[in-house]
């Protein structure tokens, strides 16, 4: 281990090299592929839901708002570790610069709180449009809608920007990032002695994002559920409309869930090779960036019905 056996400090311009990916002879160029057509599929998957939402005044509603949010943070996941990638890929590039290393990292850790935060808030947005659906329009209104969203992206920002400040005054004692990408704890480990309270904050701070947006969800769709029991004997159909009106959140979040899950259990089985290990913990990146836009579009008949509308008026006028 390098942070161990190296214990002279690093001097600036500190430069670090990512283990990346053990690719074999020839197969580079096949990776890069694989790489850049994820990386279109979340380009273009999240640009056109995002531009047919803002173009489309019928879609200026809070749950296709809170889609465009999403649609950020899957740019800002997907865009942080993808295109480094590819060039890890295509030319064997594993140096990256201590700022951008930090940058690389908050972009990941914000990218996975703000993917939570906002599902919170979409969580409440699809409780209130059930159960309430009467008061709905009186309690998301634009200002509460605008200010929850903005609320979901600065305590991802300020959450994480407190995780990184232990990174100040803090000297390292090695260069090479056993990862794929760069993460606040892979940078760490270079430090020249441990860094308890950095540890402690963070494992504090996943469990508290983790327990208190699955509360959320969970309360609202136990509420929701019980909604939807309640008023079946009024009306036979209120399971399906409510099965709609929720099923691309929790599609979402279950993903997500998911991707994550299995990059925690990936790492209890020493017997996995370590390119295994690395390939399953960029899923989260991989997997949900790209599909997202496959579910909004699966789930939501307006907004499936303005792409078509959209796309065939745009083929039109370049006849």
């Amino acid at each position: 281990m390098e942070n161990i056996t190296r214990l002279t400090p690093l001097k600036e311009p500190i430069v670090f090299e990512l283990e990346g990916f053990d690719v074999p002879p020839g197969y580079g160029s096949l990776f890069f592929i694989l790489a850049l057509f994820d990386y279109i599929l979340v380009l273009l998957g999240n640009g056109v839901v995002a531009f047919v939402i803002i173009i489309d005044k019928n879609l200026h509603r809070p749950m296709f708002i809170l889609i465009c949010h999403l649609v950020a943070c899957d740019l800002l996941g997907g865009t942080a570790v993808l295109p480094r990638l590819m060039m890890h890929f295509l030319m064997g590039e594993k140096k990256i610069a201590y700022a951008s290393a930090l940058a690389q990292a908050y972009s990941v850790h914000v990218y996975g709180t703000a993917m939570q935060t906002i599902l919170g808030v979409m969580a409440y947005d699809r409780y209130v449009a059930v159960c309430e659906p009467l008061r709905y329009p009186t309690i998301m209104t634009s200002v509460r809608l605008h200010t929850s969203c903005s609320l979901a992206w600065i305590v991802s920002f300020i959450l994480m920007a407190a995780l990184f400040l232990f990174h100040i005054n803090v000297p390292l004692c090695g260069t090479t990032i056993q990862h794929v990408y760069c993460s606040n704890r892979s940078i760490l480990r270079l430090a020249c002695s441990p860094t308890p309270i950095s540890n402690i904050y963070g494992l504090a701070l996943v469990w508290t994002v983790n327990t208190s947006v699955f509360l959320i969800v969970a309360f609202s769709y136990f509420r929701i559920l019980h909604s939807s029991l309640k008023q079946r004997r009024v009306d036979s159909n209120i399971n399906r409309k409510a099965f709609w009106t929720c099923a691309s959140h929790l599609s979402i979040y279950v993903t997500y869930i998911i991707a994550v899950v299995v990059v925690i259990l990936s790492y209890r089985f020493p017997s996995l090779s370590k390119n295994i290990k690395k390939f399953l913990s960029i899923m989260v990146f991989i997997i949900p960036c790209a599909i997202n836009p496959i579910i909004y579009g699966l789930f939501s008949k307006e907004l499936r019905a303005s792409i078509v509308k959209t796309l065939s008026t745009q083929a039109r006028q370049k006849q």
